[in-house]
This record gives structure tokens, sequence and C-alpha cells, in this order.
């Protein structure tokens, strides 16, 4: 997963903001990172509005409709983490952003590792609470 993510598309302790502003950021950085074509980061946003990507645990896994993938380049993520939470319109407040640029069978392998690193609320908390390269360390 060390050539989908790179520390510098790790955002810490951010402030919480309307989830398409967080969108748009990530999608933003997946862009000059050369992930997606801009198209991409409004597939994102109508993703949402079709269904709410907050998975639960305080995550929320943004990814574009499946007519957006053609402007996919190639795999990558970006994440954000937001100490406070913030409103991902369901009941619960997302703390960890997971914006996914990937197809097929990637885009499956990177959900299978985010769960995998992810699945307890204790390891939610440590995500939150670590800097760029201990997050990086934890995904690689």
């Amino acid at each position: 997963m060390s050539e989908i993510l790179k520390k510098e598309n790790i955002l810490t302790n951010c402030k919480p903001a309307p989830k398409e502003e967080i969108i748009k950021k990530l999608g933003q950085i997946l862009y000059e990172d050369g992930c997606i074509e801009k198209e991409y980061i409004q597939g994102m946003i109508d993703k949402e509005g079709v269904f709410n990507t907050n998975i639960g645990n305080s995550i929320a896994i943004p990814h574009g409709i499946e007519s957006s993938k053609v402007y996919v380049k190639k795999a990558g993520i970006a994440i954000m983490t937001i100490p406070e939470g913030t409103d991902w319109g369901s009941d619960e407040p997302v703390r960890i952003v997971i914006a996914i640029a990937g197809d097929g069978d990637v885009h499956i392998d990177i959900l299978g590792r985010i769960a995998e690193v992810l699945s307890d609320p204790d390891d939610v908390e440590k995500v939150v609470n670590s800097n760029a390269d201990e997050i990086y360390a934890l995904f690689a």
C-alpha cells in the first residue's frame, strides 16, 4: 500500500468542516499527486448524494460514483484526521476521512487494508492522535 499512500497526502489534526469542503480538499491532493483528473472530485461529491460514505467507527471513505472511475489515472489515497470529529450527515461524527481513487481489485485491496488497520475503536483513536509518519507506517 506504500505505493498508493504518500506521507504528503496525510493531513493531521484538522478542524471540522462541511463534508463537501473536506472531499474537495482531499480530491485536490489526489489531483495534484496525479491520481485523478479534476472531474473525479465531483464524482466523489455526487457519491455522497447517493450513498453516505460514513462506514461507522468514526470513519468516512469518500470515493467516486461508478461513472467517475474513468477519471482515475492511478490508484491513490489521501487521509485527513479530525480529532474533534465533523458532521458527515449521520448519527456519528467522523474523525478519519480516507479519500480513495482506485478501480477494480485495487479498490477492494485498499478497502481491505483500511478495515484491517481501523477495525477497532482503539485503533481509530491511535490514528487520530498520530502524526503523518506514524499513520503512513500503519498503512504502508
